[in-house]
């Protein structure tokens, strides 16, 4: 391979993780965004009854943000990009929406350890995933039943709640499984870079990345401010 060729692959790489990167950055921030005005405009009490727990409406959002997240990934291959950008950007406002209970019980410092603690780990396992020569594909299995199994406690949690240990124990693991996810989404993102040759495909899957990873770091932060809360 010459060093053009060489220099012109490892640009277009480079441009292709630019893009991911940066709309899972704005879809962060939009994230950001919507629960703060969520807080300010004291749109926060639709999310909670009267008895002080979460409202039919949080569950509303909550599902319907889930389900747009599936559908969205599934039809990935078949919207053109700019539709996908959009679904990605609605779900940060779902997402936005359905933490701004979690962020109203929570004090300044630990929202800010919180969010450090999963920026470091996420970029650090990101950064494994791209440099690494090890194929992390087996990790594929276990990292889906282990999402699996969280979304089943998370559901169950919702109507019996969990002990402090008990949720303690989660939170660890759902750290460790998301940042597992950030490395394991990381190889398979640059893997599949080379194996397309159409850039419309790989501007879809420069948006199912993003929303891969966006999905991730938030998860992160989730459990990360959950461990911290439950220690509080």
């Amino acid at each position: 391979m010459t060093k053009a060729v060489s220099r012109k692959i490892g640009g277009g790489i480079e441009s292709y993780l630019r893009r991911i990167f940066g709309l899972m950055t704005g879809a962060v921030l939009v994230t950001a965004l919507t629960t703060f005005i969520m807080l300010i405009t004291g749109a926060f009490t639709t999310l909670i009854n009267g008895s002080g727990g979460l409202s039919v409406t949080y569950y509303i959002i909550t599902f319907a943000g889930l389900g747009l997240s599936i559908w969205a990934q599934m039809r990935a291959f078949s919207m053109k990009p700019t539709t996908a950008m959009l679904l990605l950007f609605l779900y940060s406002i779902f997402m936005g929406i359905a933490i701004t209970p979690m962020i109203l019980v929570s004090s300044g410092l630990s929202i800010i350890i919180a969010l450090v603690l999963a920026a470091v780990m996420f970029a650090c396992m990101a950064l494994f995933g791209y440099k690494t020569v090890k194929d992390l594909s087996f990790l594929g299995v276990f990292l889906f039943l282990g999402l699996i199994g969280l979304i089943l406690v998370g559901i169950v949690s919702m109507f019996f709640p969990m002990g402090e240990t008990f949720s303690q124990i989660v939170c660890l693991i759902g750290v460790l499984i998301f940042a597992l996810f950030a490395a394991y989404d990381m190889q398979t993102l640059k893997n599949a870079y080379y194996t397309l040759s159409n850039g419309e495909q790989k501007d879809q899957l420069a948006v199912l990345g993003a929303l891969h990873m966006y999905i991730s770091f938030v998860a992160m932060f989730e459990y990360l401010l959950g461990l911290l809360n439950s220690r509080d």
